[in-house]
Formats: C-alpha cells, structure tokens, sequence
C-alpha cells in the first residue's frame, strides 16, 4: 500500500489530483504544523478495512466464547430463530 505525507496546505491546493491517487490504493498522510494529524483513502477501500475488521472482532469474540464454553448446537439456534420468525410472521400477518 503506497502512502503520501503532505501538508493540509499542500492537499487543499491539489485535492482533486491527490483523491484521484487514492482510488489507486494510496492513501495520503496529512500533517498540521508537522504532526500526523489525518488519513485520506478510498472510500471503498475503507469499508472493506472496517469489514475485515469487524469480522476478525468476531472471530476473537467466538473463540473467547468457545474457549469458556459459552456455546449452543447450531441446530438448536436455527431451531430458535424459525421459531422466533413464525411467531412475527403469525403477530403481523
């Protein structure tokens, strides 16, 4: 993944050219008076990182939950969700 560091004064005067770049997979590094202050990148790219993201959160959680036993046969929890959506379906239909 390529990055960039720049000034926000520098982005401001060629956004447009540097949010073309992201689109390639760059993402750009923005300081303010020499600090690392923001990150710009692909939009697309950003909600596929916050996808992956939550998904390994799950996993961790799952394992966590495996690990101390907290688990129910996937039979039963199917069983408790067709029972759950009959019951809505039977209230609002």
């Amino acid at each position: 993944m390529q990055e960039q560091i720049i000034s926000l004064t520098d982005f401001k005067t060629s956004a447009s050219r540097l949010l073309q770049e992201t689109r390639g997979g760059a993402n750009i590094i923005l300081t303010q008076n020499g600090s690392a202050s923001a990150v710009v990148q692909d939009y697309a790219i950003y909600r596929a990182q916050q996808d992956a993201f939550l998904m390994l959160k799950l996993m961790v959680q799952g394992e966590a939950d495996t690990q101390k036993n907290r688990v129910t046969a996937q039979g039963k929890v199917f069983d408790s969700l067709r029972a759950s959506l009959l019951k809505q379906k039977k209230k609002h239909g």
